[in-house]
């Protein structure tokens, strides 16, 4: 008679595969059920991590206006050439023609007398006065977009047309719009700094979220280990509940985004409309609300993965 022994038995790949699986959608359920449990202390922190990322957020999509609506300029000046008063608007029209065919000029608009003493008395409100003049005031103007902003190039197109009898004065806005586009350079680089400042700072705050939830676990944590537990598997519903608040976290930025552009909508585009009329305040579009999801989630990961590789090397049966 053969003696009966134990055996021992043998996981396939496709069985590991399916216990991988089973854990991970146990555990992403779980890890949510879990903090919405203690829903005030879940939404205190997703509120610290929503205004930590919604500020940059904010900035950004401000930012953006602010560039799109500069964006028309293209980044480079605008010549205005005055033409003398006596000048008829054949001869200017002529004048503006020759100019665009020029070496580079990108464009030409021409503004008659006319037009622009009917765009005056509309946008001064002095209408009534400016009809009781014997003569028009205002001069041709003709409007030149060079194809480049190199300042050397521009001095020598100004100096070209300053000369000519038909022209009266020359001006150009090259100055202000460098320091324009400065700005805005500084600024894109200050919401850099910014972000990667408030990142750092909800990945410690996630971290040391996730280190209190370890420590409340801590005899569970031994058990499993003692088990045979290891640490992807222990370290599988921190790296989920950083997950959560990551999420969660994003899901209130996007919320406090949205609130402070209906906030600031009405002030910046009464403000930017006298720059162009068709200007309204856009936000972060789709790509930008689930880039911002992604991106809250993934901290969260990060901040948990960073806090769950550090504390768990410290809790080992004894």
């Amino acid at each position: 008679m053969k003696a009966a022994g134990a055996t021992a038995a043998v996981t396939g790949v496709r069985d590991r595969l399916k216990s991988w699986q089973a854990h991970h959608r146990r555990v992403f359920f779980f890890t949510i059920s879990e903090l919405l449990q203690n829903p005030l202390a879940s939404l205190m922190s997703w509120l610290v991590i929503g205004i930590a990322l919604a500020l940059p957020m904010i900035l950004y999509v401000m930012l953006s206006n602010v560039s799109m609506v500069s964006g028309e300029w293209g980044g480079k000046p605008r010549v205005n050439l005055y033409l003398a008063q006596d000048l008829n608007t054949p001869v200017a029209r002529a004048l503006a023609t020759e100019i665009s065919q020029e070496p580079g000029v990108e464009a030409v608009v021409f503004i008659s007398s006319e037009a622009a003493l009917k765009d005056f008395q509309r946008r001064s409100g002095f209408g009534d006065v400016l009809s009781t003049l014997d003569r028009n005031p205002l001069p041709h103007v003709i409007e030149v977009v060079p194809q480049g902003a190199d300042a050397v190039l521009l001095q020598q197109m100004m100096a070209r047309w300053e000369v000519r009898s038909e022209v009266e004065r020359v001006s150009v806005d090259f100055a202000w719009l460098e320091r324009l586009f400065a700005l805005l350079s500084f600024a894109e680089r200050l919401v850099l700094a910014l972000a990667l400042v408030l990142a750092t700072g909800v990945m410690l705050v996630l971290g040391n979220t996730i280190r209190l939830a370890i420590e409340s676990r801590r005899q569970e944590i031994v058990i499993i280990k003692l088990v045979g537990g290891t640490d992807a598997f222990v370290r599988r519903p921190f790296l989920y509940l950083g997950f959560w608040y990551g999420f969660g976290g994003a899901v209130i930025a996007l919320l406090l985004v949205q609130a402070s552009l209906l906030f600031l909508a009405g002030p910046v585009e009464t403000l930017a409309q006298s720059y162009r009329d068709d200007f309204a305040l856009t936000g972060l579009g789709l790509a930008g609300n689930l880039l911002l999801l992604a991106g809250g989630s993934l901290l969260g990961m990060i901040g948990a993965l960073l806090s769950v590789s550090r504390h768990l090397r410290e809790i080992e049966p004894t």
